[in-house]
């Protein structure tokens, strides 16, 4: 298999950052800076379809989660022992269901996961935002990316979003192939893993904004309660895009929460 584009820095445990359906590697680009200085190698891909990442055929998030696969693999060390032979696996949106279904096949090369504003199909707004975007996918990419890309970011944030982090997710999402985002909004609307959440037995994080209409609290609620070892963090004044539109208080528990001892997430 073809790896993904990939960028790295820093040295130590892997956090494999998985982006959304809207970003690319850049979309991670102060945690990737903040984790290497704190003694992690920090790992941000470009998502199969995404910047120079070869599409996956068909499209899909068992396809994606076999890249990702693929790209931890190359990554560990062969020769690592066994509690080395995995990584912290962060995913945002689309990305955290990535992840989800990695987990699901590989909970071997899982050491802790950490699921930001994104959720496992039911009580999300994935469905209904799939159908509106494309709507107006189709009548704007062509003529204005750049300002249909700044009019879905505008919609996601939240009032009190960094500007300079609303300035860089607007700019990720106006370099995606507009085919691969239709199939991304696709893979999003059918998404369905409640069921398997309980099989999830490493440390999991989920992080979701106060105005995050994608996956509100709810859900978030809904999961934490069914997955082990599991805690849950809203963030005030935010909305999808969490690592961009506040990137300290994000680092803040990203950085708390890859620093406990495994023991304290034992029940």
């Amino acid at each position: 298999m073809l790896l993904p584009h990939f960028t790295a820095l820093g040295a130590g445990p892997i956090v494999l950052m998985l982006h959304g359906a809207g970003g690319n590697f850049r979309s991670f680009a102060p945690q990737v800076e903040r984790l290497a200085h704190a003694g992690y190698k920090a790992v941000a891909w470009d998502m199969p379809g995404y910047g120079h990442s070869v599409p996956v055929e068909p499209y899909g998030l068992k396809g994606l989660a076999h890249s990702a696969i693929a790209l931890i693999e190359a990554l560990l060390p062969a020769d690592a022992p066994a509690p080395e032979r995995s990584v912290h696996l962060v995913g945002h949106g689309l990305g955290g269901m990535v992840a989800q279904e990695l987990i699901m096949r590989r909970p071997d090369l899982v050491r802790s996961l950490v699921l930001v504003g994104s959720t496992s199909g039911p009580d999300s707004g994935w469905a209904s935002d799939a159908e509106r975007q494309t709507m107006l996918l189709d009548a704007a990419w062509d003529d204005h990316p750049q300002h249909w890309a700044q009019s879905v970011v505008d919609a996601q944030v939240g009032p009190l979003a960094l500007a300079e982090g609303v300035m860089l997710a607007s700019h990720c999402m106006a370099q995606v192939s507009p085919v691969t985002y239709r199939h991304a909004l696709q893979a999003q609307a059918v998404f369905d893993r409640d069921a398997a959440l309980p099989l999830i037995h490493v440390p999991t994080l989920l992080i979701t904004g106060e105005h995050d209409r994608l996956a509100p609290v709810a859900a978030i609620e809904r999961m934490a309660r069914r997955i082990q070892c599991c805690r849950w963090v809203q963030m005030p004044g935010v909305g999808h895009w969490l690592p961009l539109e506040s990137p300290e208080a994000f680092d803040a528990l990203l950085m708390d929460f890859l620093d406990e001892p495994p023991v304290h997430w034992t029940h």
